[in-house]
């Protein structure tokens, strides 16, 4: 059947098209239902969606992400054709019944998701039947090997390549900005792609897009990596494992991050880029995705194990996640820390302490230094992270002579004082998270938060807790509003709700 183009200015990420209920009955096709779309030698499949009175009949309503791949035009002729639903559909439905994947089968639902092939309904069956079901060791292997292949690889000709990653769940972990360039002055490659926040105040992708362009190519990330040691560069501008994108979409919104999922993330963004030494971050505690130690012990096994399937010398650090890493929540807030503490060649214990430990457990991984902590903080004393710290955000063509007083901050200010004396007993990460969210962060790269007291530090009546930083003065009102009545800050003794919420005249 053809049909003239409308071209929709919208991007819904995936291949979707909008027929009028006429030629939908006319083709036989209900809402859900798949065709192969084409334009001369171009085609794709999509999946159908049915309007009235949006779409003319003899029109078909084409998204942006159908256009551009096709490269249709306003009034293109398309032709389009109903297709039976893929194999791989039938493949998850055997997982939701307790059965397990084929070789075979997990590389064909990988390359359906890359091909968009599987509606939002089958992706999201996926996702579910590895939650619910879970995945055994040669299944995830499978899964880690085929959205590698799947995607773009970096492959360096020369140097040993390192990588680090974080399981995320706790705010202000901008280690990456301290780690990447004391690891490249340490004489390695470290091509550190990052995220951005989804439900965070700030990714390090964010953080880093402070200070230089994040939005690179795998070519650039290449290039630059080899030119100058180390690049931190947001994920998502790239086709490096491109399934895992489109997997964590349908995470989100259900607030589940299947085991089988995280390993496979993590480690095929790894693989990708042709490390071979890295290092991940485990952080455990009240407030972090995993509550205890334990938890942190056993998953660790499980990336150590899935290294060694993968051929990757693999260590993995448990660290304190029960509060925020270092002072600052929010983009600038946290590029202004990583640059005071790349200055001054000091700062927050928890942030340096941990960006050294886990720069140092890479040089120990890869056989450069049997004292890797050490070795990792005589290079950032002696100031040669900064030096090529700097060298990386020029670059990703930032600023060179950048400093910390230099990043503009928001200038919508509050500070929530102790109406108490005594020592902070929790800093609740949720809560800290959603007030930086309320005053705008990641967004609005100025907001954000300041802690001015962490767990056990002693505070007196009217001292600040913390400062909240906006760019709009409503987004701070709403900042302000959300922490008086739910303190993110506890201090021994204070008042933690009132109830009834109401009060007496």
């Amino acid at each position: 059947m053809k049909l003239s183009a409308s071209v929709l200015p919208i991007k819904v990420g995936r291949y979707s098209v909008v027929l009028s209920k006429d030629d939908a009955d006319e083709m036989g096709v209900v809402e859900g239902d798949r065709l192969k779309i084409s334009k001369g030698r171009s085609v794709i499949s999509g999946s159908v969606q049915i309007a009235t009175g949006l779409i003319a009949r003899g029109r078909i309503g084409v998204y942006q992400d159908v256009a551009e791949e096709l490269r249709i035009e306003d009034g293109s002729e398309v032709e389009i054709f109903p297709i039976s639903r893929p194999p791989s559909v039938e493949f998850i439905r055997k997982k939701l019944e307790g059965g397990k994947f084929t070789k075979e089968e997990v590389y064909e639902i990988i390359k359906d998701i890359v091909e968009n092939s599987l509606t939002e309904i089958e992706l999201t069956a996926f996702v579910l039947s590895n939650y619910l079901v879970g995945m055994d060791f040669d299944e995830i292997e499978w899964m880690t090997r085929a959205m590698i292949e799947t995607g773009e690889t970096i492959e360096f000709e020369r140097g040993i390549v390192v990588d680090k990653h974080s399981i995320g769940g706790v705010p202000g972990n901008k280690v990456s900005l301290i780690i990447v360039p004391t690891v490249a002055s340490g004489g390695l490659l470290i091509p550190k792609t990052a995220s951005r926040a989804i439900t965070s105040a700030s990714g390090t992708a964010d953080t880093m897009e402070v200070l230089a362009d994040v939005n690179l190519s795998v070519d650039e990330i290449k290039e630059i990596t080899q030119r100058v040691g180390g690049v931190i560069a947001w994920g998502g501008a790239t086709n490096i494992a491109p399934a895992d994108d489109r997997i964590i979409r349908v995470e989100n919104p259900l607030s589940i991050d299947p085991r089988p999922q995280l390993l496979s993330s993590v480690m095929a963004k790894k693989g990708a880029v042709g490390a071979r030494h890295v290092a991940i971050d485990i952080p455990v505690g009240n407030g972090a995705k995993l509550g205890s130690v334990e938890e942190g012990r056993k998953l660790a096994g499980e990336f150590v194990e899935l290294g060694r399937r993968l051929g990757l010398n693999l260590a993995c650090a448990i660290t304190n996640g029960s509060q925020p890493v270092g002072r600052t929540i929010g983009p600038a807030l946290e590029a202004w820390e990583a640059m005071k503490a790349l200055e001054e060649r000091k700062g927050s214990t928890s942030f340096l302490e941990k960006s050294l430990g886990l720069a140092g457990l890479i040089f120990e991984l890869s056989g450069l230094s049997p004292n890797g902590y050490e070795f990792a903080k005589e290079i950032f004393t002696s100031g040669k992270s900064l030096e090529k710290f700097r060298e990386i955000v020029a670059a990703q063509g930032g600023d060179e002579s950048v400093r910390a007083d230099s990043i503009s901050l928001g200038n919508e200010r509050f500070s929530i004082e102790s109406n108490t004396e005594g020592a902070v007993v929790d800093v609740i990460n949720s809560r800290i998270v959603r007030v930086a969210r309320l005053a705008g962060a990641p967004k609005d790269k100025g907001a954000g938060i300041y802690i001015h007291k962490k767990k056990g530090e002693v505070v007196r009546a009217g001292e600040p807790l913390i400062t909240i930083y906006a760019e709009k003065s409503w987004k701070l009102s709403n900042a302000i509003e959300f922490a008086i009545e739910n303190p993110p800050v506890i201090v021994s003794g204070m008042i933690l709700e009132r109830y009834p919420s109401y009060r007496v005249v």
